[in-house]
């Protein structure tokens, strides 16, 4: 069991590539009505897989369809990238988009992923400066701030406290940006690697005086089957609550069975 008060929950990331818009709109439904906690797309502009330039839409956009498609999961970009829009445009779209989502007097559900970019073909097709991870991350970490300042000057204000997601385990700037930062920290390590970060995640915690307790532990999963549940298991045990799994067309039907067992496998746990 988990080590967290908080409710185990799974996410859903839907590749936004190799797939018509119509049925990544049909499987965002479909995992709602399967009770997944979380529908994720991502930042890019072209696939991460299979034919490089292969079918492809853009994530934002897509973002605000689905806060009017949906009604009760939550969403939101894993991740975005920082250096695509500048950050108080940044902050209008997520409150926005937000308010988008709010539904009969409900709070919004948009879940703010962001990061500090890395994909250098989205940098060199689209006109932006790559630089190096370094100044990425610099870029982030004052970027962050002027998100948040723009959010309290919003007319009208975001719906509640927009979540804030960073993906990313950087040991020495990263992690120091999720203590400053994040509601929710997004790890792609293994379990042992994760381990040892949310070790020097605690310490970036007392340098910051954040409670570590605040940040919400998430992680991609490859399902609730065989060899992977020993490491989702252990995971919970080191308080990991939020467990995503990633599906891509071009045949998302094939991914459904995953995301079945995932969410019985929640079930399981929190029962």
């Amino acid at each position: 069991m988990t080590t967290s008060s908080r409710p185990v929950r799974i996410g859903v990331q839907i590749a936004p590539q190799h797939s018509s818009y119509a049925t990544i709109r049909d499987t965002l439904a479909e995992l709602e009505d399967l009770g997944v906690d979380i529908a994720f797309n991502w930042d890019h502009f072209y696939p991460l897989s299979g034919e490089p330039d292969g079918l492809h839409f853009e994530g934002w956009t897509m973002l605000a369809a689905w806060a009017e498609q949906t009604s009760r999961i939550q969403f939101g970009p894993l991740v975005t990238c920082n250096s695509y829009r500048n950050p108080d445009l940044l902050a209008d779209m997520a409150r926005t988009v937000d308010h988008i989502s709010a539904k009969d007097g409900a709070e919004g559900r948009l879940i703010f992923g962001i990061g500090s970019g890395w994909f250098e073909r989205d940098y060199d097709e689209y006109g932006y400066e790559f630089g190096t991870a370094g100044q990425r991350l610099d870029a982030l970490s004052e970027a962050l701030p002027r998100i948040e300042a723009r959010w309290a000057k919003l007319n009208p204000a975001p719906t509640r406290d927009i979540p804030v997601l960073i993906g990313g385990g950087g040991e020495k700037k990263t992690l120091r940006i999720v203590a400053q930062h994040a509601d929710i920290w997004h790890s792609f390590a293994d379990t042992e690697t994760l381990e040892r970060k949310l070790g020097i995640l605690r310490e970036w915690c007392e340098k910051v005086d954040r409670d570590f307790s605040d940040i919400e532990i998430s992680v991609g999963t490859r399902g609730a089957r065989g060899d992977a549940l020993p490491d989702m298991d252990r995971q919970l045990e080191l308080g990991v609550t939020l467990f995503t799994l990633g599906i891509t067309g071009p045949d998302l039907a094939k991914d459904m069975r995953g995301v079945r067992d995932l969410v019985k496998w929640r079930d399981s746990v929190t029962n």
